[in-house]
């Protein structure tokens, strides 16, 4: 967790769980502060809550959403030190049953001040692939409710998971573009900052 990569980055989670909130460790296995390519999902998922303290944001959980993912982001070429799996909403989200909930625009608002963060410790940050519309929504909000920062290139594709399985062949042909797309991004990035 305190790898220098991601040093910088759990430093933001510790701050975020202060508040009594359930965040998920940044995985030392991505890109940390040197990503070109954020893979923006939801909120976190219900494996990676019941985790706890151990849970990380990352393809290696267990679940079919995270499977899915590491599959297809293998097969498009993007590289696992390009890459930063993280949450529009970095903190566990609950129904009043306590049953895992998607974020709503009011969980948007509140969390954009962490989306925020995140992205200004992001230097090398190239391109935004949002998984699901939420996570696309959020990412439009930050950049269209304030002068952005800076003007990063968002490609919003179906969120992984098996709930979108009425248009399964679809969902994973969008999801493959988009990190291909994004992969080729990080290449040119990096053969960029190489000469």
């Amino acid at each position: 967790m305190d790898e220098p990569h991601v040093a910088p980055l759990n430093t933001l989670v510790r701050s975020w769980r202060a508040g009594g909130r359930f965040v998920p460790w940044v995985d030392p296995d991505g890109g940390g502060t040197g990503t070109r390519v954020l893979a923006l999902m939801e909120a976190p998922g219900p494996a990676t809550v019941a985790a706890g303290d151990l849970g990380f944001s990352s393809e290696d959980n267990p679940g079919p959403t995270a499977r899915l993912f590491k599959t297809l982001r293998e097969e498009s070429g993007l590289a696992r030190g390009d890459y930063l799996r993280w949450n529009v909403v970095p903190w566990a989200l609950h129904d009043e049953a306590g049953r895992h909930r998607p974020p709503r625009t009011d969980d948007l608002a509140e969390a954009e001040p962490a989306l925020r963060e995140l992205l200004a410790a992001l230097p090398e940050l190239r391109v935004v692939v949002t998984f699901g519309a939420p996570a696309l929504t959020g990412m439009m909000r930050l950049l269209t409710v304030a002068e952005p920062q800076r003007l990063l290139p968002v490609l919003g594709v179906p969120h992984p998971s098996p709930r979108n399985g009425h248009r399964r062949a679809e969902t994973h042909r969008r999801i493959l573009v988009a990190l291909r797309t994004a992969a080729g991004a990080a290449r040119a990035a990096g053969l960029r900052n190489a000469d």
